[in-house]
This record gives C-alpha cells, structure tokens and sequence, in this order.
C-alpha cells in the first residue's frame, strides 16, 4: 500500500492541488484531501512527490521501435525475449506503462526492407507479447505490453492467418495501411522517389519500376478487408485506418468499421474525422520537430486546431513525455489537456479507458510522478516515481533536485522493519527519506 503527497494530481480535464492518492493493492483506492489517510497506522509507504506532478502512466497506441531495438542493424536479428525485457526498461523511463506494439504484416516492404517484418518473425514477436499478457500482474514484465497488426493491404495472402490471430485474442488493434506510391503517406511521389533513393541508392530508373510494379500490385479488395473488420469488432478489438488522405478515403474506413484515424495527411481531413467521431492519432516526434518528415500535416497544426485528439511515440518513445510539456510550455496548452492525449484519449480508442488513462478510484494504478529539472534556459520533464499495477517499478534520482538522500524506503515491509529507527518513513521519489 502507498499514499502518494505533496504532487498535483493531473486529471484529464482539472488539475488537482492539496489532495492525496492512495493505492491499494493493483487499484487507485482514494484521491482525498491531503492528510486524511494515516500511513503509519495502515503500514504504508508514502511517496513525497515534492511538489511534482502525478500522472496516469503513458499509453503509447503506435509505435514500432520493438522492431528497432530487435533488429538494430537492417541484416540483423538479436534475441526476441531479451529485446523486449530492454525495450520495456527503456519505455518505462519515458514514462510509457502500455506500449501497443506496431508490428507490420506487409507483402513488400521496399521502403525498409528488415528481416524482423517477415511474416514469420512477426508471428514470433506476437507469441511473445501474448505470452506476456498471460503473466500480466505478476511481476513478470515492468509494464503492459499489447499488440497493434498494422495489415498491408498489398498482403493478399494473409487473410486466413490474420483472421486466426484476430479470433486468438493476440491482437489488440488493427490498422489498415497502404504505402502505395501517389496516395497516402506518399501522395507527393517524389517525397516516396527520394525516400527510396536515398534508403537504397536506386538510380531513377530503378526507383520507377519499383513505383510502377507497387502501383500495379494486387491489394486485399474491399470484401475481404470487411470481413477482417468484422471479426475485429466481434473480439472487441480496435480498428484503425492509416494516413487517411481525402475524405472519401476516410468515409470508406468508417465503412469498414475504423474508429481510429491515424496521421491524416491534411488538416481538411483530420477535421473530418473529428466530425465523424474518430480518434485522431499524430506522432509525437512531429510534435518536437515542428513538422511530419514526409511532408504532410504538422501535429503541431493539429494540436492548434483542435483535431489532435491522441499522440504517440511512432518510432521515438522519448517524445512522448517531452511532448507533454512543450505543448504546455511552447504552447500554452493546458497540461491536463496534453496529458489526455498521451493517456485516457488512446485508452479510450482501444477501448481500454475501464482500466487504465486516468486517475480514478478504481483504476488500474498505473502512475508516474514527474518533476522538471532546470538545465541553462530550459526546463526538462524527468520521472523520478513509477508504479504499474500498483507496484514501485523505477525510481530515479536527480542530483539537481533537493531534498536529496542515500537512504531511502521502498515499500510498506522496508518501512515496517525500520519502524524502530524511522518513526514516520516517507518514500522520497528522488531516493530520499524525509522525516
């Protein structure tokens, strides 16, 4: 058990200041009025979030970097299982708790050929995140992994084993995706020409064989892909269209049953999907670099429009918390309001919002606790707490901060066992124990 105190609690749509978080076991048990809970008579540890910010844990709905951190060099393959014990150590300091692995199921990927998309290797990785849902809670894993299929539609062969996976329960999202050249992402072809050019030294000749040959590639028709669809929303499971590029393109995804719009390419057409009721997903390395790297709409204008309704990590989950605080600090953005779209906005896209997004007695205790430390002109977000289920697993100390100490309790038994050498033991999310 844990109370956590002295922080501003951030709820999706209110700042909360004088009040304290209790978590029982896996569940936020109280938000109350600080000061109203006795940790000492309760055996609990007491995290001092000295002034700081508490926040839900980060739910990160898009994101591909699983394939980097298993495949850092295009011909190489490292150890699947030992991959995603690093790559969970890495997403939970950026403050990520759920991390819906993209993984992409496409016939011809010209555009980043690795061996770690092969159809084979994917159902390998999507066994492994399986197999850590099923030890979910009990402290196999630092945080909650899911699967995102991002299905090509030139992968006219998958129908049957997509479908299998779908009905299993492994998969958790499913996006549609067409990388064709001249629509999409790559509507502006020679933004798709240089991108190849420059990935494989393709001469330009060769780089328009390879535009005429994907241009003429069978795709999946729209009876098949409604049948996937329908299976999707049968096991609950979210569906989302990709790089939407004209409203009509958009009208056809809702056909099918998307309820997720993710990086519309405009702003007239990620308007529409707002009005249609869809969420909308924009990458947070967009945010911080002011632009999209194929051209196409800035999250930024997004986010000023009122058409942002979710951000993810894409392929650099330390965007995600830095996001955060640039669009509040750059942009005068409310920081609930940035923190709804790196939390409760994806959780309730996938219909995950019963259980984790927000802080809510009730809720899976999933929580952060964020101060800033001060570097020459700026300031920079760092995690000094993380609890996923409940359970303390990272805490990270910053010599800048004050009320720094060596000692430190963890836990309700750690305090229990000093009790006779520190009467009121307060857990310090900077490692330090104050009196």
């Amino acid at each position: 058990m844990y109370v956590i105190r002295n922080g501003i609690i951030v709820q999706p749509d209110r700042l909360l200041f004088g009040y304290e978080l209790v978590v029982e076991d896996d569940r936020i048990a109280a938000i109350q009025r600080q000061g109203k809970f006795d940790a000492t008579a309760a055996g609990a540890g007491v995290i001092d979030a000295h002034g700081g910010y508490v926040t839900p844990g980060l739910v990160d709905i898009h994101s591909d970097y699983i394939e980097t951190v298993i495949s850092p060099r295009p011909t190489v393959l490292m150890d699947f299982s030992t991959a995603l014990f690093e790559a969970e150590r890495e997403l939970i300091a950026h403050g990520i708790t759920t991390m819906y692995h993209s993984l992409s199921a496409y016939a011809q990927d010209i555009m980043d050929a690795k061996p770690v998309r092969r159809w084979e290797n994917t159902e390998k990785i999507m066994a492994l995140i399986a197999g850590c849902k099923r030890t979910e809670g009990r402290n196999a894993h630092l945080i909650r992994h899911r699967l995102h299929l991002r299905l090509e539609v030139d992968n006219v062969n998958l129908v049957e084993q997509v479908e299998g996976h779908l009905r299993s329960g492994e998969v958790d999202e499913l996006s549609f995706m067409d990388h064709t050249p001249g629509q999409g992402q790559y509507r502006d072809i020679e933004i798709w020409r240089k991108s190849v050019r420059g990935d494989h030294e393709l001469s330009d000749e060769e780089a328009e064989r390879i535009v005429a040959a994907q241009q003429a590639a069978p795709k999946l028709s729209f009876d098949q892909l409604k049948y996937l669809a329908d299976v999707a929303c049968e096991n609950g499971i979210a569906l989302a269209s990709h790089d939407d590029d004209s409203v009509e393109h958009l009208d056809l995804m809702r056909e099918l049953g998307c309820t997720i719009s993710e990086f519309p390419v405009s702003l007239e057409v990620a308007r529409a999907a707002r009005e249609r009721g869809m969420s909308t997903v924009m990458g947070t390395p967009n945010i911080l670099l002011g632009k999209s790297h194929s051209g196409n709409l800035s999250a930024r204008d997004a986010v000023s429009n009122g058409v942002a309704s979710v951000l993810c990590s894409d392929y650099y989950p330390t965007a995600m918390l830095q996001s955060a605080f640039a669009l509040h600090h750059d942009f005068k953005l409310p920081l609930e309001e940035a923190f709804a779209m790196l939390t409760i906005n994806p959780a309730r896209a996938v219909h995950a919002d019963d259980q984790i997004g927000s802080l809510e007695e009730g809720k899976k205790a999933d929580i952060l606790v964020i101060r800033e430390v001060e570097e020459g002109q700026r300031t920079y977000p760092v995690i000094t707490a993380t609890l996923v289920d409940g359970r303390v697993v990272s805490r990270m100390w910053y010599p800048a901060l004050p009320s720094m100490s060596a000692r430190f309790a963890t836990d309700a038994a750690t305090i229990a066992e000093t009790a006779d050498h520190v009467p009121a033991a307060v857990v310090d999310t900077d490692g330090s124990e104050d009196k």
